[in-house]
């Protein structure tokens, strides 16, 4: 069977360490699955996140051992051209992420690096925006948004490629209880769509819906215990 995501026996440390930071990861993650990832800061989850979507090794280097497939093909043999349509990340900060002058523009970026029709990114903005609650602020400068409005804002971002994975990093920490609420339901439309949804969290407490929990610590994955 070829996996949407499988990690086989993966290494990874940054050029100024000496030490894994992922130590022998292997996964497999199957269409429609919800799984969270967990463990404590600092334990190498954004790490994990960036190998998963091909930031490492395309644009942050390190010593890497083993690899990790992409419906079956070796990520670091595929472009981020290739890879962004099937693999899209929310990253913790937003404001890594946001960069355009509007909203509109934000959102309308991925899709038109894809060589979509106007009408079509234009579909794409429009149900975004209204999948994430944010339609009023269309044309505002997401510099000017609170922060968890920019963390809907980069959500609806990587929404509009409509990628068949999606990683959330830490994507609740900024939102209030009803915008959590929002994105869960997101989530779960998501799985439902057959998608899949990687989670990663320091506080398991937000999540009452995974099919699956691991924990990273000392560099493996490992069960959730109690779980």
């Amino acid at each position: 069977m070829i996996y949407p995501i499988e990690v086989q026996k993966l290494f990874f440390s940054y050029k100024q360490s000496k030490k894994n930071i992922l130590r022998d990861i292997n996964l497999k993650v199957s269409p429609g699955e919800i799984l969270v990832i967990t463990g404590l800061n600092g334990a190498g989850k954004s790490t994990l996140c960036h190998c998963l979507c091909g930031i490492i090794p395309h644009m942050y280097t390190g010593e890497i051992e083993g690899q990790v497939l992409l419906f079956g093909q070796p990520i670091q043999s595929l472009t981020m051209a290739k890879i962004a349509p099937q693999i899209g990340i929310v990253f913790q900060d937003p404001d890594t992420q946001l960069f355009s002058p509007t909203v509109e523009s934000e959102i309308a970026f991925a899709p038109e690096n894809l060589n979509l029709s106007k009408d079509e990114i234009g579909r794409r903005i429009d149900w975004a925006l209204k999948k994430v609650g944010m339609q009023d602020h269309r044309y505002d400068n997401p510099n000017n948004l609170s922060g968890g409005q920019k963390q809907l804002i980069a959500l609806a971002s990587v929404l509009s490629l409509q990628p068949e994975i999606l990683i959330f990093d830490e994507v609740f920490s900024q939102l209030d209880s009803v915008k959590r609420a929002r994105v869960q339901e997101i989530v779960k439309e998501l799985k439902n769509q057959g998608r899949i949804v990687i989670l990663v969290t320091h506080n398991y407490d937000y999540y009452d819906f995974p099919d699956r929990v691991l924990l990273l610590e000392d560099g493996r994955l490992k069960p959730y215990p109690g779980l």
